[in-house]
């Protein structure tokens, strides 16, 4: 493996600090939807394992950005 290749976060709170955040109730149905679409994934197939965890990542980034805003943070 190189080590002069740079490490990049999917998440990186000064680039990703203008993004849009949703209602809390929108987020919170997004977070059950999602959740309950992602509880059928094959826990054999490593993409849809993959796939599942992007998903719930990002429904949990938003419902918590979605409660941090409620919260007045």
């Amino acid at each position: 493996m190189n080590a002069d290749v740079r490490h990049e976060p999917l998440h990186d709170p000064e680039r990703d600090a203008e993004r849009w955040t949703p209602p809390l109730d929108f987020a919170i149905e997004r977070a059950r939807d999602t959740l309950a679409q992602q509880q059928a994934a094959n826990i054999y197939d490593d993409r849809a394992m993959l796939r599942a965890a992007v998903h719930l990542e990002i429904a949990l980034h938003d419902l918590l950005a979605a409660l941090d805003k409620e919260a007045g943070q």
